[in-house]
């Protein structure tokens, strides 16, 4: 969307009382979710009284999901586009004739971005690339297949020279994303792979990092291992969502493994790849789970010892398959199990830091914090979701830091942070 309003010329600004037009992306997976989009919609729909504001503008999944009922309740809110309608974003911005506030068409009939899909960059060092849109999956909690549609992938010629641009424009690290990241190509005549899009996307520049983010346990396959351990700047980080580990619980899920399946792989990981990260995500409170259940996917984190977990509390709604399951677990207990998991990993996620001190890392520098003190990640940490790096590094007017790698030796590590000093 920034790239379509750059090319007619908009300009951007990041002060909300100054914008003419407050364009809001939202999410709308979770309760959570969706209550923080409409909070932030009320505090900008402020600045049509207060600023220049003359249109707000609400994207993404919210929208989708509720339809035009969220029209009704946001009367704030000028238009409203789906998941498949933030490409008549600049539409949006300048005709008032749509004859409804919302847009909707199917998510899955609009064609795929490609390589020559204008892209406003937001960071200095890194860059998404998606290569896949939708998910085939029937996960009994999950409504993100409703919201974005069936797999549909690039195909991999068109993903490598988005790539090859991007890099040329002087990002170093190059993540490879989509909803089903894991199930990539599975869909196209000839089958394309997950696998082998990494290899050739490595093959561009040895000095890039490249990350992949989101699969799964039942298509992180030895191919997909073995191509992560040959080429020494794929990050080896593996970003695998396993919900759970009792098997009645994984089973209400529709997850179609079990806590032994997902130990071979976790072993198999560290056999071929001895100092992988491993990252994982937990649903607690999940329609049915016990008290046994919740003990047994303590364990299972305790006796795996992930190098990064996260972990949501169940967020149910009518529109979910797993609504109609018994025995739902009350919120405060789902809380309590939720504080029980994350205390527990704070604790095994500083041991496991602990590790990393006296080492010289090499670390992608993300920002200036203040006169000699940058933060960054390694490879085993990604954007958002992980802990940082701090660096002290001295003050040099002529050196460019942000953006770039710095060599770090670790001097001290914390809950989800490591700091450390250039060297």
């Amino acid at each position: 969307m920034l790239g379509a309003l750059a090319d007619q010329g908009l300009e951007m600004t990041d002060d909300p009382s100054l914008a003419e037009v407050i364009i809001v992306n939202t999410c709308g997976f979770i309760e959570s979710a969706a209550q923080e989009s409409i909070d932030e919609i009320l505090t900008l729909a402020e600045f049509k009284k207060s600023g220049s504001c003359r249109r707000i503008i609400v994207t993404g999944c919210l929208p989708e999901r509720y339809r035009e009922a969220i029209a009704d309740s946001l009367p704030e809110v000028d238009m409203f586009l789906g998941t498949g309608a933030y490409h008549q974003i600049t539409e949006a911005l300048r005709r008032t004739d749509f004859g409804a506030p919302c847009l909707l068409p199917a998510p899955y009939a609009l064609p795929l971005q490609d390589c020559q899909t204008g892209r406003t960059l937001t960071t200095a060092s890194f860059a998404y690339l998606k290569v896949s849109e939708g998910c085939d999956r029937h996960c009994t909690y999950c409504v993100i297949p409703r919201l974005r549609g069936k797999l549909r992938s690039r195909t991999p010629e068109d993903a490598v020279l988005e790539a090859r641009r991007l890099i040329s424009q002087g990002m170093n690290e190059i993540i490879i994303i989509g909803q089903d990241t894991g199930a990539y190509g599975s869909d196209l005549r000839p089958p394309a792979s997950l696998s082998r899009l990494l290899s050739d996307v490595a093959g561009i520049s040895k000095d890039v990092w490249v990350r992949f983010l989101y699969g799964s346990p039942d298509t992180t396959d030895d191919a997909l291992i073995q191509t992560v351990a040959a080429h020494d700047n794929i990050c080896a980080y593996f970003d695998i969502p396993m919900q759970h580990a009792a098997k009645s619980v994984l089973k209400r899920m529709g997850r179609n493994y079990d806590s032994a399946d997902l130990l071979r792989l976790i072993d198999r990981i560290r056999q071929v790849i001895p100092d992988a990260a491993i990252r994982t995500t937990m649903l607690v409170g999940f329609p049915g789970e016990t008290d046994q259940d919740f003990k047994e996917l303590l364990k299972f984190a305790e006796t795996v010892r992930f190098d990064h977990l996260g972990a949501f509390i169940y967020s149910d709604a009518d529109d979910l398959p797993s609504h109609r399951l018994a025995s739902h677990v009350p919120k405060k207990i789902a809380k309590e199990r939720h504080h029980a998991l994350m205390t527990a990993q704070s604790r095994w996620s500083e041991m496991n830091n602990q590790k990393y001190v006296g080492q010289t890392i090499r670390v992608l520098v993300e920002e200036e914090m203040e006169d000699g003190l940058y933060a960054g990640r390694a490879w085993f940490q990604a954007p958002e979701v992980d802990g940082i790096i701090y660096i002290d590094a001295p003050v040099d007017k002529n050196a460019d830091r942000v953006g770039n790698f710095l060599n770090v030796r670790i001097t001290d590590a914390l809950e989800y942070d490591l700091r450390g000093e250039a060297v």
